[in-house]
């Protein structure tokens, strides 16, 4: 935002002069200081800050002035500016003059020349005026503002594309007054929801993410074609072998379809991750990692990865929109992804009520109401938590007869210790209910099936890897899981595929020079401590392999 404006008006030049000396002495760090020598001059001012949508807080006129008369002026401002402060500078003579304006042009104050010392008798008034109008005063929102409905799923996805990416924005329910302002204002269509608005006027309708991450600053596209190590997956564990491998010399590039962070970087809370007593969000720790890898000089592009080709040495990382990107070695850190809830209604109404993850755009929005969560793990725990801030009551649906065996004791001690977290053992959704949102849920527990009002359902019901999109030539376990290292041998024996004379190397996958590290990988521990560890251990297996060459 523009810094607010202090107009001040007077036809001698010297008086000019030495006001707005005063101003800037006092106020200029804040605010901008301008300046008028003459009324008319000072409206047409105003009128064109106006027109800029800039603040004016405080307007500082001479009386005797050709023209147009210092109250004269301060009475015609009111219709730009009602707001501003308005102060008369008078001789003594004026005085009267002045008092009979207080209630003519509703100025707020006058002063008498000469002011000197300004430190007392004028910075004393004008500080107390200007306190005033911050206290009334509330700045035009000038960022991105998203026009849609709570229970849409594109609207829902969108809001956390932006929030993950640390996009400051402003949701507005599309049957609000704001929003019918907006849309009358810009003469938007509203056929397609939700509607993104930028700053410069312009808008999107439902936009895809490449689309998006392009219009807020986002990287979609790789600078080179040829780097020496391409981590998929910006998780923890991608974003440490961004830092470790930037920072020890390889030319990196980290290709993440959503935001840093990975699944971990939307956890409201990690309260057992070293160096952090006081506990960090899950999108602190995303951000925090994004910048120290970009630092050390590592580039970060919006895109998914939809293939991996080898030729020779070479490993060609295909992007979604048709790309291809050559490297010499691959780490495979693309994560997973929370399972889907198969009972009937849940697909139906998936961003409508129902969310998978924690969800943390949708916090605000769970206020004073009851909040259903599903699942007993670490995640859940956490998000429970979170969402208790807000709702009237959380209940947190554990398919098993406790807490104890899924999820880290401090957890459970605070969930004990909140008053309005309930936990309910042996206990599982079995339908879903609504028309355009969720409104209820049938649930089973020890004591019976039974159906409960709800709009909010959060999922945490473990998680399948993203690994659909890689060659036959990477191995997987029957779940989807990747596999690396000693994991690769079958009764003693390496797959046929490896062709090398020696041994994978810990983190190494089925093709050589195609590393795996974090929750994707078969056998690994799903801890955000554990993905980091894999992540920079992984660099060091790659320059190992490339030091082969």
């Amino acid at each position: 935002m523009a810094r607010p404006i202090l107009l001040a008006i007077d036809d001698d030049v010297n008086v000019l002069e030495a006001v707005v000396q005063d101003l800037r002495r006092q106020y200029g760090s804040e605010y901008r200081i301008m300046r008028a020598a003459s009324g008319q001059a000072a409206l047409d001012t105003l009128s064109q800050v106006k027109a800029r949508e800039e603040p004016v807080a405080l307007l500082l006129s001479d009386q005797r002035m050709p023209g147009i008369t210092g109250v004269e002026f301060l009475e015609r401002s009111r219709e730009i500016y009602p707001n501003a402060r308005r102060v008369l500078l008078t001789a003594y003579a004026d005085t009267e003059a002045a008092i009979q304006a207080i209630n003519a042009a509703r100025i707020h104050y006058y002063l008498n020349k000469p002011w000197d010392p300004p430190e007392e008798k004028l910075y004393p008034v004008l500080s107390d005026l200007l306190d005033d109008w911050k206290a009334g005063y509330r700045a035009p929102y000038e960022g991105l503002r998203v026009i849609g409905h709570r229970w849409s799923a594109r609207d829902h996805e969108i809001r956390s594309f932006l929030s993950c990416n640390h996009v400051p924005y402003r949701w507005l329910d599309v049957t609000g007054d704001e929003a019918a302002k907006l849309i009358e204002e810009r003469k938007l269509e509203t056929d397609t929801l939700p509607l993104v608005l930028f700053p410069d006027g312009s808008a999107l309708k439902s936009p895809e993410a490449e689309v998006l991450a392009q219009r807020v600053g986002l990287k979609v596209q790789a600078s080179q074609d040829f780097y020496d190590l391409v981590v998929v997956g910006a998780g923890p564990a991608g974003l440490a072998a961004a830092v470790y491998g930037a920072s020890e010399g390889l030319k990196t590039l980290v290709i993440e379809p959503e935001a840093p962070g990975g699944q971990a970087g939307t956890t409201s809370r990690i309260e057992n991750y070293l160096g952090f007593p006081a506990g960090i969000t899950g999108a602190d720790m995303g951000r925090r990692a994004l910048i120290q890898a970009t630092r050390f000089g590592s580039e970060f592009v919006t895109q998914r990865a939809a293939g991996l080709r080898i030729d020779g040495q070479y490993r060609f990382v295909k992007t979604a929109d048709g790309r291809e990107i050559s490297t010499h070695a691959v780490l495979l850190s693309p994560g997973v992804q929370y399972r889907k809830l198969d009972v009937p209604g849940a697909e139906r109404l998936t961003g409508r009520g129902i969310y998978y993850g924690a969800a943390l755009v949708e916090a605000a929005a769970c206020k004073d109401e009851d909040v259903y969560v599903v699942g007993g793990a670490n995640s859940a725990g956490q998000a429970a938590l979170y969402f208790s801030k807000y709702a009237r009551k959380v209940m947190m649906l554990v398919r098993g007869q406790g807490l104890a065996a899924t999820m880290s004791k401090y957890l459970i001690d605070e969930i004990a210790h909140t008053s309005n977290i309930e936990v309910k053992s042996g206990t599982q959704v079995t339908e879903a209910k609504g028309e355009e949102h969720l409104e209820s849920l049938r649930i089973k527990g020890p004591e019976g099936e039974a159906e409960v009002s709800a709009s909010s359902l959060f999922v945490f019901i473990g998680a399948a890897p993203r690994t659909d999109w890689l060659p036959a030539e990477i191995l997987r376990d029957e779940k989807g899981f990747l596999l690396a290292g000693p994991d690769l041998r079958v009764e003693g024996k390496l797959p046929p595929q490896w062709h090398e004379t020696r041994e994978p190397f810990l983190l190494e996958s089925s093709v050589p020079g195609v590393f795996v590290a974090g929750d994707v990988r078969h056998g690994s521990v799903k801890r955000v401590a554990s993905a980091v560890g894999e992540g920079s251990i992984a660099v060091q297996f790659v320059h190992q392999y490339l030091a082969g060459f």
